[in-house]
């Protein structure tokens, strides 16, 4: 993605700190621990079983996976938990097991999953968080990967809030004999992947080696700085305009040092610092072009802010 650059401006080395120089105190502050959960226990008994291993005052999840359903399951920590709804509405992929209630070519199977692909309507099933009305999500891909017998191994990539077991039971109705999902994981979400991810085991391990034995190498794996996850068109802020936006202030335009091409005005984006630490979480005003000419105006409008006041300096 190409980054604008709107004034060339360099930042001062007194305040902040880069993401990758944040002390393993700091990155629990500010991080995210991507746990692989596993099947059994809800993702609400996974992430305060992090939060108790790791000793966070704080921990929240984005995106529930059900009980029996396993894989990627972002933990934010401390302050990154209030990321986490934002992180909710981040696209996801699963893998996963369809059973056929009757004999289906494989010719059958590619044309009803190209069918689905795109935008489907779904009902929520009775056993949901969400009302239930019918709604539009989107289908990005839908490939099988194996066949065996009545039985197909597929990959999935939605947007969030789609039910994957409800896609499943939909395709068995369109082909007249019915389907279920037998298994499923998530492979992908929030921009974080399964080789990202961590045991709950290692989590475990990696506190230990870090309070007995002064090893803090397994930490840094385990939690990650939450800028390595965000999944969102980014704004570079001058020095002298984070604070203000750290007490609540809109974005201006003279505060904005870069961003990225391809901003659309109503997009969320993330406000950064020109460390790379991230500020606060926006909408834009203007679109990115338009950020790059305006002398004046609003640029941004700050939703929720993530650094600490007082991490740089009052220029007001």
């Amino acid at each position: 993605m190409k980054t604008l650059v709107r004034i060339d401006e360099e930042t001062d080395v007194q305040y902040g700190k880069r993401p990758e120089r944040r002390s393993v105190e700091e990155l629990m502050e500010y991080g995210i621990a991507p746990v692989d959960k596993p099947q059994g226990p809800s993702s609400h008994e996974v992430t305060s079983w992090v939060r108790k291993m790791l000793g966070a005052s704080k921990a929240g999840h984005s995106g529930t996976l059900d009980p029996n359903v396993s894989g990627v399951l972002p933990v934010g920590l401390n302050r990154a938990t209030r990321a986490m709804g934002l992180m909710l509405k981040s696209s996801k992929e699963y893998v996963g097991i369809i059973k056929f209630h009757c004999d289906v070519s494989e010719d059958k199977v590619k044309t009803i999953f190209k069918k689905f692909s795109g935008e489907v309507e779904q009902m929520p099933p009775v056993k949901s968080a969400v009302k239930r009305v019918l709604r539009k999500r989107k289908v990005y891909y839908l490939e099988p990967l194996e066949f065996n017998g009545r039985e197909v191994l597929f990959r999935v990539g939605c947007e969030a809030g789609t039910y994957i077991r409800k896609l499943c039971f939909d395709m068995g109705e369109e082909l007249g004999c019915g389907a279920n999902m037998l298994e499923l994981r998530r492979t992908k979400a929030a921009g974080l992947e399964e080789s990202r991810i961590s045991r709950l085991q290692d989590v475990k391990d990696a506190y230990w080696l870090w309070k007995e034995k002064g090893d803090e190498r397994e930490m840094r794996k385990v939690i990650l700085p939450i800028e390595d996850v965000l999944n969102l068109r980014r704004i570079w802020l001058r020095d002298s305009a984070v604070e203000a936006v750290c007490s609540g202030a809109v974005l201006a335009a003279p505060g904005v040092a870069k961003l990225d091409e391809g901003i659309a005005t109503g997009d969320n984006v993330a406000l950064m610092s020109l460390k790379d630490e991230l500020v606060a979480f926006s909408v834009a005003e203007a679109g990115s072009d338009e950020i790059l000419a305006m002398k004046n105006g609003i640029a941004a409008r700050t939703i929720r802010v993530m650094m600490k006041k007082g991490t740089y300096p009052k220029c007001w």
